[in-house]
C-alpha cells in the first residue's frame, strides 16, 4: 500500500506513535509518505520506503497567522495525486481530520477518491470536551472520516460521550518497538547519575500543567527522605521554569537533574528503578509503556487509559490524581523491597510485550484493508 501519514512532528505521543507506525509499515514493504511542516522528531535517518513532504505556509501581510490548514490541504492534494496514494492516515483530530476532508473533496472534483483514517490520541478529544468552541468541527470531521481509531478503550468511551459519533471507533492501542526499548547494560550511565548506588526515579513528558510534574517532585521529596535517590526529569515545556524554582525552594537541586529533550530516552530508562506518571489526563500512557518495556515499574494516576497499561499491584501502583502521599508510599514500598522490585520489573516487561509493535502493526494493516475494501461505497456517501 501507499500510505500518507499526517501528524504533528513533535516529541508528543501522537507524533511519536505516527512516526513509529510509519517506520514499521515501511519495514514491512509499504510505501509511507509523511506530510507535515517539519521532519518528525523520530525520523532521524534514511529508511527505505519512507518519503517526507514538507508543508510550507506563505506569510501574507493580510493574514495575522500563516494559513497552515490551507497549505496542508493543498499539499495533501498534490501528494495524493502525484504519488498515487491509496489512503491517508491522519493523527490528531485538530486540524488534520478537517483538512483531510477538504483535500478529499477537492480530489473528488477531479475524479479521485482517497479514503481517510483518523486516529484520536487524547487531548484532541479531552481538551475539546471542556472547550466547545471546536466541537462542531471535530464531530463533523470524525464522522466524515472513512475510518476512526482510538488508542485506548477509555478514549473511545470519552469520544462517544463528548460527541455524537455515527461511526464505530476501532480501538488499536499504542505500541512499543522492542528493538529500541529494552533493558540493556548501561552501568556507566548509572554510576554517573547515582555514584553511591542511589535509586533512580524518572519522569518523561512535555512539562505541561496536565502532566503534574510538580507532583513528581513532591513525590520524589518524600521518597528521598526515606531512601537515597535521584530524579531524572526528561523533556521540556512551559512549566520548566516553575519546576526549577520548586526544586530550589525544596533544596533538591543536587538530587534532581533536568535533562531536556532526549532522543535516546531508552538509555536513561535502562538505568531507572521507578517511573513516575501522576498525570491529570492520559489517553493511553505511552511514556509509561516505554518505561515498562525497559523493565521499570510505574507509579501513576488512575486516569484515562493508564489502568489499561499499568496493572494495579502487578506492574506498579495506581492512585487518584493528586494523591502525592499515597504515590510516595507506594514508591517506597517497591524500592525498599528488592524481591518486590524484581517481581514488578518482570511483570512490567511481560505486560509491555502485549503492546509489541509486531502485534499492533497487523491490526492497522487489516483496518486499512477493510477501509479500502469499502472505498467504492464510501466514495458515493462520504
Amino acid at each position: 500500500m501507499k500510505i500518507g501519514i499526517v501528524c504533528y512532528p513533535t516529541y508528543g505521543g501522537s507524533g511519536v506513535v505516527a512516526t513509529e507506525l510509519g517506520m514499521g509499515l515501511a519495514r514491512k514493504g509499504h510505501q509511507v509518505h509523511f506530510i507535515t511542516y517539519r521532519q518528525p522528531a523520530r525520523l532521524a535517518s534514511f529508511q527505505e520506503n519512507i518519503f517526507y513532504h514538507e508543508v510550507t505556509s506563505a506569510d501574507y501581510p493580510l493574514f495575522e497567522y500563516p494559513p497552515y490548514d490551507t497549505a496542508l490541504a493543498s499539499k495533501l492534494v498534490d501528494v495524493v495525486k502525484y504519488e498515487n496514494l491509496d489512503l491517508l492516515h491522519v493523527h490528531y483530530a485538530i486540524p488534520h481530520a478537517a483538512v483531510a476532508y477538504m483535500a478529499k473533496k477537492i480530489l473528488l472534483t477531479e475524479g479521485r477518491y482517497v479514503p481517510v483514517v483518523t486516529t484520536l490520541h487524547g487531548t484532541d478529544i479531552t481538551l475539546v470536551g471542556s472547550n466547545r468552541t471546536f466541537a462542531p468541527v471535530v464531530a463533523f470531521s470524525i464522522n466524515k472520516s472513512d475510518g476512526v481509531t482510538a488508542v485506548s478503550e477509555s478514549l473511545k468511551q470519552q469520544t462517544n460521550e463528548y460527541f455524537d459519533i455515527k461511526l464505530d471507533i476501532e480501538v488499536i492501542n499504542n505500541f512499543i518497538d522492542f528493538e529500541r526499548f529494552k533493558k540493556v547494560d548501561k552501568d556507566h550511565f548509572k554510576k554517573a547519575i547515582a555514584p553511591n548506588g542511589e535509586f533512580i526515579l524518572t519522569h518523561t513528558s512535555n512539562f505541561r500543567k496536565v502532566k503534574r510534574v510538580d507532583d513528581v517532585i513532591h513525590i520524589f521529596k518524600r521518597v528521598n527522605e526515606k531512601l537515597p535517590s535521584k530524579l531524572l526529569l526528561i523533556g521540556d515545556g512551559p512549566e520548566r521554569q516553575n519546576l526549577e524554582a520548586l526544586c530550589r525552594q525544596m533544596q533538591l537541586c543536587d538530587e534532581i537533574r533536568f535533562l531536556g529533550k532526549q532522543d535516546a530516552v531508552e538509555e536513561l530508562l535502562a538505568v531507572s528503578d521507578l517511573f513516575i506518571m501522576p498525570s491529570g489526563s492520559e489517553s493511553f500512557g505511552l511514556a509509561a509503556l516505554e518505561a515498562m518495556a525497559c523493565e521499570v515499574p510505574v507509579i501513576s494516576s488512575d486516569v484515562g487509559g493508564l489502568p489499561e497499561v499499568n496493572i494495579q499491584g502487578e506492574t506498579g501502583f495506581l492512585s487518584p490524581v493528586g494523591a502525592v502521599d499515597e504515590m510516595a508510599k507506594n514508591a517506597i514500598t517497591i524500592l525498599e523491597n528488592p524481591q518486590l522490585l524484581s517481581t514488578f520489573r518482570a511483570n512490567a516487561l511481560r505486560q509491555a510485550k502485549r503492546f509489541d509493535i509486531d502485534n499492533i502493526l497487523p491490526q492497522y494493516e487489516r483496518y486499512y484493508e477493510h477501509i479500502l475494501a469499502t472505498k467504492v461505497y464510501n466514495s458515493t456517501t462520504r
